[in-house]
């Protein structure tokens, strides 16, 4: 961790105007508005916290030309066009990935025909089947176990009890957090009339550069074919992906949603909470999804949807407006004659 940094350096990393402040006065990490203490930076990316600002003790907080000119703070500021990723860029500057040098456990049992590049790291009580292959800059924690034949790209971090089952792929700077599954089965039986029959499931998982997969989530492998995640898709906590499933480029999905099988998701979707997508559908690209939204058929590109079943948004806001209103409309409707 970068210990201090002068407000100037901060100023130019996020490609900001710094106000009100000497540019030598030296920061030493960040913090929320109302906790701030005076050697730290804050931001304000969103009016529901701007009556914190009147009370913050930060040294400087990151906001917009906009922000500054309606409060007009009496504190530093550092103005930017985008306050939430100048804090993000600055985070990232205070908090870097820590870089693995090739420490290997003594407790982890590690095959010989695997595959490993010099400066991984592996943790007490991780397993390497046979055949894995780990790039360089890689970091396993502890109790992760890397199946016979998975193969890890470069500067990779999976964090405690992470599972990457046999055979499945990710490729360079991809992140599972804690307990995530990578290439479990995918639920796959044929009714026999007597009983449901396990259709073996022979596919793998390939997560494409950039991914993040949340803690517990889970990605079941394809039962013919892949399931594929696409470049820079971030996944929340307790999600499944179902097998076969594709998920595109950078759309994000956030925690306990689901996608059934056999179902594509396009690029730079938005998936809220709790989101359950029905299989062998197509969502295309760019679809915003409400929490709790729940998809039973294909939905066309760039629409914003929400309901049960799903539903274009202003669709949706009036029939919720009509479902308040249903005891006084029924009342009505029992006096006509």
């Amino acid at each position: 961790m970068n210990q201090l940094c002068r407000l100037e350096d901060i100023a130019k990393l996020v490609e900001g105007s710094l106000q009100g402040v000497s540019g030598d006065k030296t920061v030493s990490s960040l913090n929320t508005l109302t906790d701030a203490r005076n050697d730290e930076l804050s931001f304000l990316s969103n009016n529901h916290y701007k009556d914190d600002l009147s009370v913050s003790n930060a040294l400087a907080v990151l906001m917009t030309e906009a922000m500054f000119e309606e409060l007009k703070p009496n504190c530093g500021i550092i103005i930017v066009k985008d306050p939430y990723l100048a804090f993000a860029q600055v985070q990232r500057y205070f908090h870097p990935q820590p870089k693995s040098c090739g420490v290997r456990h003594a407790s982890a049992s590690i095959d010989a025909s695997a595959i490993i590049a010099a400066d991984v790291d592996i943790g007490a009580c991780s397993v390497v089947e046979a055949g894995a292959k780990i790039g360089a800059g890689t970091s396993i924690a502890a109790g992760c176990l890397i199946g016979e034949g998975a193969h890890i790209g470069r500067d990779c971090q999976l964090h405690m009890g992470v599972k990457l089952l046999a055979g499945c792929q990710l490729h360079d700077r991809v992140i599972l957090q804690a307990g995530a599954v990578i290439g479990s089965d995918g639920f796959g039986y044929a009714w026999s009339g007597k009983e449901h029959l396990k259709i073996p499931q022979v596919g793998r998982v390939i997560l494409h550069n950039d991914v993040e997969i949340g803690a517990n989530t889970c990605v079941d492998r394809g039962a013919l074919g892949d399931t594929v995640i696409q470049q820079g898709v971030k996944l929340d906590n307790l999600i499944q992906i179902g097998h076969n499933a594709e998920v595109g480029a950078l759309t994000v999905m956030a925690s306990q949603s689901g996608i059934s099988g056999s179902t594509t998701v396009g690029k730079g979707c938005q998936i809220g909470g709790q989101v359950g997508i029905a299989g062998h559908l197509s969502i295309g690209d760019g679809c915003q999804l409400a929490a709790k939204t729940g998809v039973m058929s294909d939905l066309e590109a760039g629409g914003v949807y929400a309901g049960l079943p799903a539903m274009p948004h202003r669709t949706w806001l009036k029939a919720s407006a009509l479902t308040a209103r249903l005891p006084e409309i029924w009342k009505k409707i029992k006096t006509i004659k």
